[in-house]
């Protein structure tokens, strides 16, 4: 399973992006993918979750300013990213899981200046 991380990015304070994960497999055959982050000296933690049946979990810090989404035809999800704060500076990794384990991507950068 290969998972493409792309979207990251500088940007100020205030301003968005959008990241997108794409797949070499449908998404349906992950019963989770989800956007996990990564700031310096910091524990990786979740941002965003989707499942198969298209539920959706945030981490609670970023309810309202997050939005994850999937496009199934083209086996991508996406995390859109608004009102963004310079602590929202860190590596942002996909992750897809099945029952044949957990797969990530290769991180994306998203440094936001104040």
């Amino acid at each position: 399973v290969q998972l493409q991380a792309s979207g990251g990015g500088l940007v100020q304070a205030g301003g968005s992006l959008r990241l997108s994960c794409s797949t070499s497999r449908s998404i349906f055959s992950f019963y989770h993918m989800g956007w996990y982050r990564q700031a310096p000296g910091k524990a990786r933690e979740l941002v965003a979750a989707i499942s198969s049946g298209g539920s959706t979990n945030y981490a609670d810090s970023l309810k309202g300013r997050f939005t994850i989404s999937r496009d199934n035809a083209k086996n991508t999800v996406y995390l859109q990213m608004n009102s963004l704060k310079p602590e929202d500076t860190a590596v942002y990794y996909c992750k897809a899981a099945n029952y044949g384990g957990d797969y990530w991507g290769q991180g994306t950068q998203v440094t936001v200046s104040s």
